[in-house]
């Protein structure tokens, strides 16, 4: 029963606040259901709501049941048509019953808002809906909905801890027709079973957004691990060797880099030949929040990375010791904090689009709204005005730029916290004692939660006193060093104190950093990372060696709640 309260209470709370459905759902910690299934029903509501509204609108169930919420009504519809388990509760729970009963009008009026959609099979409908949510478009009776120049392709990674990518090319995409260009993928026309082997990031492929993977057996045994992308970037820059030392990442869940971390552990262990599969080295998984530590867990667990990742459940970052002794072994950490999401796609501020049907919307408006201005063969008189439809007919909330000063000054306040506690992160980090190397990424696209944060870190007297500096870019894998784009110049050079002017070559450090842009032809978020490199060749400020103890500020202040990619 809490599941289908929780879900509409998510699509309430996403519709009135513009929050995304993820931050909602994984930022909350007392949900009854299990976040991945709420997280999958509310997301799959949202997506069906323009169809399943018009459904409870045309068969008039709202009328009768007074007790059901149009927003309940719809999570409720949606798994009673379409969940292949259908509702999760019993036949004579009085939710179930509620909607059940009129399944026969319900089913009705499916049929024919997929015929007026131009589907024969409910199927079809599915593929349609899933591939207009991936362009962006609406998807209403008369196709009105425009698909975008370049949509968002799904990104798969291969789990080699389980399995390889020749492997599943002979199985799981056995019948896929493997394209060179990413644009064949990803362009507005692109569908079917199509797949582009990537070639920046080793064992990642790309295939139709509208293409669904999740039911098959490669994706639930963990040989297959949804990651976009711009996602990846930061493990693989990372690129731990076996046996050179352990590995830490600060902020783990959910634990696609973590698991990401541990492939590229477990592939250059057996490069080298090494005959323990990963060396000695581990990987120590920091997560402080406890729900996020139980999906971490799991994550790993499912991945088969348990031998090598060492989680430190509802363990803050910021509060371990750089000179604990079970740190002493600690060479790379990878760093992705809680950042604004700006680049995340879809998100765009959190606003989404929810479709709610009207308890009071009568058949004719309803007729109106879906089949716009339709004559009968062989008339000439013009159809009469139609009126307008009631206010509360459909809610929808979609992306609204910043348009007040207001909201300018909240983001620049948001803006400012969030860098302040991931230059301390980066700060901490680089006081390891035998770190050698750091990867610094957020989804973000504002230059102050990245270049920023770069140049302050470098500038800052834990970088001088240990010689760290930036990775430049003819230093960085294959992969990563060939990716066009770089980070900003100017955004760099801004940054620089006065200080800094002449000490720093800001080119060099723009050069170094890598960042992705949503929307584009590369098909992913928007992503930054950049690198860092204890350079022994330099020497600390106090005339100790670069890699000395030193010290950092003990700053246990409590990590800003941002989100999370």
């Amino acid at each position: 029963m809490s599941l289908y309260h929780e879900a509409a209470s998510v699509l309430d709370t996403a519709r009135k606040k513009s929050i995304p459905l993820k931050s909602i759902i994984y930022n909350k910690k007392d949900w009854k259901s299990d976040p991945k299934t709420l997280f999958a029903l509310s997301t799959e509501a949202a997506k069906w709501s323009e169809v399943l509204s018009e459904v409870l609108e045309r068969s008039g169930v709202l009328k009768i049941e007074k007790q059901l919420t149009p927003t309940l009504a719809l999570v409720l519809t949606h798994d009673l048509f379409l969940s292949k388990r259908g509702i999760a509760l019993p036949a004579t729970h009085g939710l179930t019953t509620s909607i059940s009963k009129h399944k026969a009008r319900l089913s009705a009026e499916l049929t024919k808002a997929r015929l007026r959609r131009g589907c024969a099979t409910l199927e079809q409908l599915r593929a349609k809906i899933n591939e207009h949510a991936a362009n962006g478009a609406a998807v209403d009776g008369d196709s009105e909905g425009k698909p975008s120049s370049v949509r968002h392709p799904r990104w798969i990674r291969i789990n080699t801890l389980k399995t390889t990518l020749e492997e599943q090319l002979k199985s799981t995409f056995a019948d896929y027709e493997q394209v060179r260009a990413l644009s064949k993928v990803i362009s507005p026309s692109a569908s079917g079973k199509r797949l582009h082997v990537d070639e920046h990031v080793p064992n990642l492929i790309a295939i139709p957004a509208s293409t669904e993977l999740t039911t098959s057996q490669a994706y639930k045994n963990g040989h297959l691990i949804l990651q976009d992308k711009a996602s990846c970037f930061p493990a693989y820059l990372l690129d731990p060797k076996a046996g050179d030392g352990d590995v830490i990442d600060a902020c783990a869940a959910p634990g696609n880099k973590t698991t990401h971390l541990a492939a590229v552990l477990h592939d250059n262990a057996a490069s080298a030949g090494a005959s323990s599969g990963h060396g000695r080295s581990k990987i120590i998984a920091c997560e402080k929040d406890a729900t996020r530590s139980l999906t971490l867990q799991k994550m790993a667990k499912l991945a088969d990375g348990e031998r090598i990742i060492h989680i430190k459940a509802k363990q803050d970052f910021m509060k371990l010791d750089p000179a604990a002794k079970e740190f002493a072994n600690v060479t790379a950490l990878l760093l992705d904090p809680s950042c604004s999401g700006s680049g995340i796609v879809g998100r765009d501020e959190g606003g989404i689009t929810v479709h709610l049907p009207s308890a009071t919307a009568t058949e004719d408006a309803v007729q109106t709204k879906a089949g716009k201005k339709r004559k009968r063969a062989g008339s000439t008189a013009k159809p009469a005005p139609a009126p307008p439809p009631p206010a509360t007919q459909e809610t929808v909330v979609e992306e609204e730029a910043p348009t007040t000063e207001d909201t300018e000054a909240k983001l620049q306040t948001r803006l400012a916290n969030l860098s302040g506690f991931q230059l301390r992160l980066l700060q901490r980090a680089m006081a390891f004692p035998a770190a050698k190397r750091i990867t610094y990424s957020t989804c973000s696209i504002h230059p102050e939660e990245n270049e920023h944060v770069v140049v302050k870190a470098l500038q800052s007297p834990i970088a001088a006193e240990k010689g760290w500096r930036i990775m430049r870019r003819s230093e960085q894998v294959e992969g990563m060093r060939k990716w066009h784009r770089r980070g900003w110049r100017e955004a760099a050079r801004s940054a620089l104190n006065e200080d800094g002017e002449g000490s720093i070559d800001w080119n060099e450090i723009a050069e170094g950093c890598i960042r992705c842009e949503k929307g584009s032809e590369d098909g992913t978020m928007g992503f930054f990372v950049a690198g860092f490199v204890w350079d022994v060749g330099e020497m600390g400020t106090n005339g100790h060696d670069a890699h000395g103890t030193g010290t950092v500020q003990d700053d246990t202040e409590e990590e800003w709640s941002g989100f999370d990619e």
